[in-house]
């Protein structure tokens, strides 16, 4: 009897020890580290406009207006719902991604009538995580046209846009350039707002 009663002693004390360590010091210490280090990116990376929270570079946005830059489809309902991220998990075989991808050509030719190139795949289908706030470089490129002629801008100045913000592969070697959808956005009111006030 004495020694299951020592046995509980030492079994409670190291749950109560554990849980003060992982469940107290431990994430106090992790979330000062990363508030000091990583501040940004410890608090969602979030995008402000006039001091007021417009997104986070991290997650997606639906752009449906002409005079976007429109992002990869989302897989979530509604679109880039971060609460219910998910791929759609259906394999290149799979009929409702084939009919889904097929609708997405239907309207992406009919927003672009004039663009005869190909449709770049991140503009076809979801990423895995429904999320994401990028697409590749060609993708941007390939909807320059459009967002220049809904903005009444010349062509080479959003693509010159497009260039700028850019963002390299990881280490320039993992992944290919890409571009922040909201971030080059944003970029594109700022610059007509900045030329309209000339």
């Amino acid at each position: 009897m004495v020694a299951v009663a020592s046995m509980l002693r030492s079994a409670v004390g190291i749950l109560l020890c554990m849980t003060i360590l992982t469940g107290g010091i431990y994430p106090l210490v992790v979330t000062a580290l990363s508030q000091v280090v990583f501040h940004h990116e410890a608090n969602g990376s979030l995008i402000l406009k006039d001091d007021k929270v417009v997104g986070s570079k991290l997650l997606g946005q639906q752009f449906t207006k002409a005079h976007y830059f429109w992002g990869r489809p989302s897989a979530t309902t509604p679109p880039y719902n971060a609460a219910a991220s998910a791929g759609s998990n259906l394999s290149p075989a799979n009929s409702k991604l084939r009919a889904s991808i097929n609708e997405r050509i239907i309207h992406l030719k009919k927003a672009h009538p004039d663009n005869d190139q190909p449709i770049p795949i991140d503009l076809l289908t979801a990423s895995a995580s429904g999320l994401d706030p990028h697409i590749s470089v060609i993708a941007a490129q390939w909807q320059a046209a459009r967002v220049a002629k809904h903005r009444r801008m010349k062509t080479e100045d959003v693509l010159m846009l497009i260039y700028k913000h850019s963002d390299d592969s990881l280490l320039g070697v993992v992944g290919q350039p890409r571009i922040n959808v909201l971030r080059l956005n944003m970029a594109l009111d700022a610059l007509q707002n900045t030329t309209a006030a000339k």
